[in-house]
C-alpha cells in the first residue's frame, strides 16, 4: 500500500492553484472538472512528477471550515512539506511574501517553520539537520 493523494482543504481552488504552483513551486498535475465550478485539483513536486499527489479539495462542508478554523486558531499545520532547508526556504517564500506564524525553529534532529498558506491553513515544512 502506498499513499498517492492527499489533500489540503482550500477556501478557493484557484487561489490555491496560483500559490501552491507560482509561489511554492508545485506544479499542476490534474484539473477534472466535476461540476458546480470545482475540479478534482492536483498538484505535485516538480522533483516528484509521479509521486504523492496534493489535492486542493474545496472546504464546502461546514465540518471543514469548523475544523480548519480550529486548527489555524490553535496554531497547528494542516500537513508538512520536506525540504532540504527550512532556513534557506523560509527565507525564500518570505521574500515571495509568504508570512510565517513560526520561523525556523530547531527541534531536536529536525528544523521546521510553518506558514499561512492562504487558503485557510497553517503549513509546516522541515528539513532534517546534516
Amino acid at each position: 500500500m502506498i499513499i498517492n493523494v492527499t489533500s489540503v482543504l482550500v477556501d478557493d481552488q484557484s487561489k490555491a492553484l496560483a500559490f501552491y504552483t507560482d509561489v511554492l513551486g508545485f506544479v499542476k498535475k490534474n484539473d477534472i472538472p466535476l461540476g458546480e465550478g470545482h475540479s478534482w485539483l492536483t498538484v505535485v513536486s516538480p522533483t516528484y512528477p509521479d509521486g504523492v499527489e496534493l489535492l486542493l479539495e474545496p472546504d464546502e462542508l461546514p465540518a471543514a471550515k469548523v475544523f480548519k478554523a480550529a486548527l489555524a486558531e490553535d496554531g497547528i499545520p494542516f500537513t508538512s512539506f520536506a525540504v532540504d532547508d527550512a532556513v534557506a526556504e523560509t527565507t525564500r517564500l518570505k521574500a515571495l511574501g509568504v508570512v510565517f506564524v513560526q520561523d525556523p525553529t530547531e527541534q531536536g534532529p529536525v528544523t521546521t517553520a510553518v506558514f499561512d498558506d492562504t487558503c485557510g491553513n497553517l503549513i509546516q515544512i522541515a528539513s532534517m539537520k546534516s
